[in-house]
């Protein structure tokens, strides 16, 4: 009884190491895809999944980089909240083939609305012209709690490939290939300054349970390690139990 005591305690602990590695993996604000060309344009959805059982998510604040300033964005209507898109001025002028860019969009809000415990919801975004001097843009968020919290996603990757404890959402830049391959066109003429419109499009899909793809493979490394370690752990302790010989 005594070894199926301390094996039951191992497994426990095992257990909540693994939902402690593996929940936050999946409770990240994300940019779905995560990559797309340089010099092109494109069109993103900012995942947000609710990471709280007792309180929705009432806003999301991205703020866009000043950095590589984006010519143009436009974002879709999302059923339920209200989305507000700030522009500034640069603090030095951009050259782009529309002309010198000297504001930009630094911000996007989306408020009103509610993200429900066990659910996300994607909030659609056009934009460009991608930069080609950089393979990243990196996108600061804030998620606000119904209870009054705050959870800043703003941490940049890290040099040793360690994922951040609140990473920001990260938009990886490729090298063109020549082609659109993200669907997005490229507009043929636009003033140098142009202001981020809202496009008139289909309602998007009601918030879901949340998940993905990535999310899913941690969750099954984290329990597929924690197995590991609870084998060998129940393996020492019945080595200790054998009589000696």
């Amino acid at each position: 009884m005594s070894f199926v005591r301390r094996a039951a305690t191992v497994i426990a602990a095992a257990t909540a190491l693994t939902a402690g590695l593996a929940l936050p993996a999946l409770a990240h604000v994300t940019i779905q895809p995560g990559s797309a060309e340089q010099g092109g344009f494109t069109k993103v959805a900012f995942r947000v999944p609710n990471e709280r059982d007792d309180a929705s998510t009432t806003t999301i604040e991205v703020t866009f980089p000043a950095d590589h300033p984006l010519a143009f964005v436009s974002v879709k209507p999302v059923p339920g909240w209200k989305v507000k898109v700030t522009e500034g001025k640069l603090p030095t002028p951009v050259k782009t083939q529309y002309g010198e860019l000297k504001e930009a969009v630094t911000k996007v809000v989306w408020s009103g609305g509610k993200i429900e415990p066990g659910q996300f919801q994607e909030f659609e975004v056009s934009m460009g012209q991608l930069p080609t001097d950089t393979d990243q843009l990196v996108f600061p968020t804030k998620q606000t709690y119904s209870s009054g919290e705050v959870v800043d996603w703003s941490e940049a990757p890290k040099t040793d490939g360690t994922e951040a404890e609140h990473p920001a959402p990260l938009l990886k830049l490729t090298p063109a290939t020549g082609g659109d391959g993200h669907g997005a066109v490229a507009p043929r003429t636009a003033p140098a300054s142009a202001v981020p419109t809202v496009s008139p499009a289909a309602p998007a899909a009601p918030a879901a349970a949340a998940g993905s793809t990535d999310g899913t493979a941690r969750l099954l490394g984290g329990a597929g390690l924690a197995v590991g370690v609870i084998g060998v752990i129940i393996g020492a302790l019945g080595l200790r139990r054998r009589p000696s010989a």
